[in-house]
């Protein structure tokens, strides 16, 4: 990835939480966040460049808001590839950024151990690298990578 800008794409909280747990992975990179507006986020955004999108909650008209604001930080920092523990925030930046032929890297979330989440259902055909850090999610994700935990 030398040279190469990483958008790290989530939903705050846990997610968010989990990506920072990465940082050894995308800290030498040029990199920027892309997260909704809560205090995790907020507190990242002091020390890292952090974009604030509207979390969606299934609600369609917030959907529709986020992707319009997805696409405009897309489209102004350009990068080669989008690493996501998801959730719904992340997913529009994704799908953005495969429409637009990079690399999508998804690690599903830590707590799902029992069942799939919905974003991991989504990413799953899309995503690049498909990443579990239960070896039992397998089950659901044949072709994804068990990575082990990112804590």
């Amino acid at each position: 990835m030398n040279g190469k800008k990483v958008c790290l794409a989530c939903s705050a909280g846990g997610h968010l939480t989990e990506l920072i747990q990465l940082e050894s992975a995308w800290k030498t990179f040029p990199h920027y966040f892309v997260s909704d507006k809560r205090l995790n986020a907020i507190d990242l955004g002091k020390r890292e460049k952090v974009y604030f999108i509207t979390c969606p909650r299934r609600n369609p008209l917030k959907l529709l808001w986020n992707v319009g604001q997805s696409l405009s930080v897309f489209l102004k920092e350009r990068p080669s590839i989008v690493v996501s523990t998801g959730a719904d925030t992340a997913i529009p930046t994704c799908l953005i950024a495969k429409l637009f032929g990079k690399k999508v890297v998804f690690i599903e979330s830590f707590c799902r151990i029992k069942e799939p989440s919905l974003s991991g259902k989504i990413m799953y055909k899309i995503a690049d690298l498909f990443l579990v850090q239960w070896e039992q999610n397998k089950e659901f994700f044949p072709n994804a990578v068990f990575s082990g935990s990112v804590f």
